[in-house]
């Protein structure tokens, strides 16, 4: 999700230029926290045999960050709406994600472009023209009038530029979730839950174009991921004022659920498709559907793991190490805040860590060279966007001068 200025807190202090209010970055806390980690992973992920990718999330769960990056996206909306302005009018709530899916999906044409840039200068600094067919790129080399037309309306889709592509359209639905929440609130997350089995019955998705082929993230189905996170967020009522209250029954049960995720993905127990009765999908872990097994156990990780933020919190003030996990949530958490630009940054240099590891033959050497300077870029991407934020006047100070 790109950060919104909504979601900062505007105080009263000094400007440089002259004294006015400027906006300063609110405070970190658990949604920004966990969106800066999914975003250190997901970049460290898309960069195959790296070594640090072996002890992501991915290789001990069914579900991994991308997951939590779509429900955090969710949870994210409703803070915009229900607490910046205090009940945002749905007009503006629709206007406002309309506005961001245009947003998202101007910079999923500017990273495409870059990334083809990247592979075609590498192919031919490198004499290597094998590179342009990596992650799907061969149909954009080869035949380009078809596919150019294919990334404009986003039914072409580079391996690994393919995550922005979900986020437009589930921004693009988003609105309607969002109207339904605001006349018939009871009725949001059962809508959204029978939009998902309908989908997982008779396998419905999105087609590619021209290549034949369907959408690695099938949005019909990643849509009930973000409609969780608008609904759980809920600090009222529903399902998410249900689970806070009854959280230490949910710990208990998601435990055992979370110690099941992890064998199956240690020891590769995943279900054989074959064996399954139809519809297979409600049956199999699948990422692309993101299926009920995946579902299920990524709810059980946000159970056992709503407590791990406030405990890394509290260890910020331990004497010696405390310092230094202060300056790590704060890391995290400006990199949350500035989700959108870091992930555009981060996806770059992950298929640049990936051109780079081919090129070196990838060593430990290489391998953590490579990820220091891409956290140290992702944080000084976030760290800019936080610059040139301070130094815009916050709403109250530009109301004043306009007065």
């Amino acid at each position: 999700m790109p950060r919104d200025s909504h979601y900062h807190t505007y105080v009263a202090a000094p400007n440089a230029r002259g004294g006015s209010q400027v906006a300063m970055p609110r405070a970190p806390n658990a949604v920004d926290f966990w969106r800066g980690f999914a975003l250190i992973t997901i970049f460290i992920d898309h960069i195959p045999g790296l070594l640090y990718s072996r002890y992501t999330l991915i290789n001990f769960s069914i579900a991994d960050a991308a997951d939590l990056f779509v429900f955090l996206a969710g949870w994210s909306i409703r803070l915009m709406a229900d607490s910046g302005r205090q009940h945002m009018a749905t007009r503006d709530i629709m206007m406002r994600l309309f506005a961001r899916a245009l947003e998202l999906y101007a910079a999923q044409v500017l990273i495409t472009m870059l990334a083809i840039a990247v592979l075609a200068f590498t192919a031919i600094e490198l004499a290597n023209p094998l590179l342009l067919q990596w992650h799907n790129a061969a149909a954009i080399f080869d035949d380009p009038v078809p596919t150019h037309i294919g990334l404009a309306v986003l039914t072409h889709q580079l391996g690994y530029f393919d995550i922005l592509p979900l986020y437009v359209v589930l921004m693009l639905m988003a609105p309607f979730f969002a109207l339904i929440d605001r006349t018939a609130p009871a009725w949001t997350l059962p809508v959204s839950l029978a939009l998902y089995v309908v989908v997982l019955a008779f396998r419905l998705t999105l087609p590619t174009w021209p290549v034949a082929g369907t959408w690695f993230f099938n949005p019909l189905a990643w849509q009930v991921l973000l409609v969780l996170g608008f609904t759980m967020a809920r600090p009222d009522d529903g399902i998410g004022a249900l689970a806070r209250r009854h959280i230490r029954t949910l710990r208990i049960v998601a435990v055992p659920i979370v110690i099941l995720g992890v064998l199956v993905a240690v020891f590769d127990w995943w279900p054989d498709p074959t064996n399954m009765p139809e519809p297979k999908l409600f049956f199999i872990a699948d990422k692309t559907y993101v299926t009920p097994i995946r579902l299920i156990q990524f709810l059980s990780l946000v159970a056992v793991f709503s407590l791990a933020f406030p405990t890394i919190r509290k260890a910020a003030d331990l004497p010696y190490i405390g310092a230094a996990i202060g300056r790590l949530i704060g890391m995290l958490a400006m990199l949350g805040r500035n989700s959108l630009y870091v992930f555009c940054v981060g996806s770059l240099l992950s298929l640049m860590g990936q051109i780079f590891r081919f090129y070196y033959r990838g060593s430990v050497t290489i391998d953590t060279a490579v990820v220091i300077l891409g956290i140290i870029i992702m944080a000084f991407t976030a760290w800019l966007a936080e610059i040139r934020e301070r130094w815009r006047p916050a709403p109250a100070a530009a109301a004043s001068r306009q007065a």
